[in-house]
């Protein structure tokens, strides 16, 4: 190759070389001053819009467990009331039993039925008062309360609560002492292995009786449904009929489908629409007997509520853990992506260095080597 001044092919080589090399060390001081394998999406474009998706999961599946823990907050204070709820039913039961003793004087029994009245202002004054950052819980207007306790937006992401049960309004007008209270009681011929609809007041209640095979195992099936339990109560009279009554005050008549049948089951003609009056209060043996039954069937209700609420607390708390776990694995794989492997990049960053320190001597020397035509002007 012939000797030339205007073009210095080596130096041209040297250079680009360089500036190669500059370019990379340049990259490694970036990733290891940022800690990121992946700056911008020329680094890797198929990893950043896949660790942009695990950022996005993982910081929803964050904001669930809040959410979560905020749910077990709602529940511990919903059921908090509750267990209050129940001390104060319980308190009241007692009364009941000291009331159905005929040793009381009216003088006594007017003092039960002033605690008592007492006690019941306290329920009206819990169940309206209760509430969790302004979302009343226990006095029937929040029905249902629905949780984000995942990333996405789909079913599996939410955790609805039914609070329709810690309804405390029914349990104070359930437990009116002060009036008479009819309860209507009706039996049927059921035909057995079918599902069964009771009815009374707009409340329905549907339970799947196709296990019982006579009246006394359909009437324990019965009573062991949380929601017929709610409304009713069944039994089974003297002739072994199924008897169903109502747990409130209602004097409607109730009515029993079978599947999906449009006429109602034939009530016997000897007790059908004939309501038995009862009088709930603490003024004589007969009145608190009755009170004890009332004030029965609102702890079970209660009770009931309650351990509906643990169930979901436990849930809850179940869903935390999960979130957790979730969250761990979903930053880890985003960590493996996007992160910068640091004792790698110290590799390449010294190798880069020592090229980039050799390219510019290299570069000098060949910036001098035109200097011979000097010698041949001469």
């Amino acid at each position: 190759m012939g000797m030339q001044v205007n073009t210095n092919i080596a130096a041209n080589n040297a250079y680009r070389n360089l500036a190669t090399t500059q370019n990379d060390l340049s990259k490694s001081l970036e990733k290891l001053s940022s800690g990121l394998r992946i700056n911008r999406a020329a680094d890797d474009a198929a990893g950043l819009a896949i660790s942009e998706g695990l950022k996005s999961q993982v910081g929803g599946l964050t904001v669930a467990s809040r959410n979560a823990q905020d749910a077990i907050s709602v529940i511990q204070t919903a059921e908090g009331s509750l267990n209050e709820v129940t001390s104060i039913l319980q308190r009241m039961r007692d009364l009941a039993v000291q009331a159905g003793n005929d040793s009381n004087s009216d003088d006594s029994r007017a003092a039960i039925t002033t605690e008592v009245g007492a006690l019941r202002d306290e329920l009206t004054r819990i169940s309206e008062s209760t509430n969790f950052n302004g979302r009343q819980l226990l006095d029937g207007s929040e029905p249902t309360l629905s949780f984000q306790i995942g990333a996405n937006d789909e079913a599996s992401s939410r955790i609805s609560v039914d609070m329709s049960k810690a309804d405390l309004t029914s349990v104070v007008d359930n437990l009116d002492f002060t009036a008479s209270a009819g309860k209507n009681t009706a039996t049927a011929l059921i035909d057995y292995g079918q599902k069964l609809q009771f009815s009374q007041d707009g409340a329905t209640v549907t339970v799947d009786a196709t296990v019982a095979t006579n009246d006394v195992e359909l009437a324990t099936l019965l009573n062991q449904d949380a929601s017929f339990a709610q409304n009713f109560s069944a039994s089974t009279n003297d002739a072994g009929s199924l008897v169903v009554s109502s747990n409130t005050n209602s004097t409607a008549a109730i009515t029993v489908m079978q599947n999906t049948s449009t006429t109602p089951l034939v009530f016997d003609a000897d007790v059908s629409g004939t309501p038995g009056t009862i009088t709930m209060g603490f003024g004589s043996a007969s009145a608190a007997k009755e009170s004890i039954e009332a004030i029965d069937l609102e702890i079970k209700y209660i009770s009931t509520a309650r351990a509906e609420l643990g169930a979901n607390q436990n849930r809850f708390e179940s869903v935390i853990k999960n979130l957790a776990v979730s969250r761990e694995n979903l930053t880890a794989a985003g960590s493996r992506i996007r992160d910068t492997d640091m004792a790698e990049e110290m590799v390449k960053y010294t190798r880069a260095n020592i090229l980039s320190q050799a390219g510019t001597a290299m570069l000098a020397q060949a910036n001098q080597s035109n200097q011979g035509v000097l010698q041949l002007l001469r």
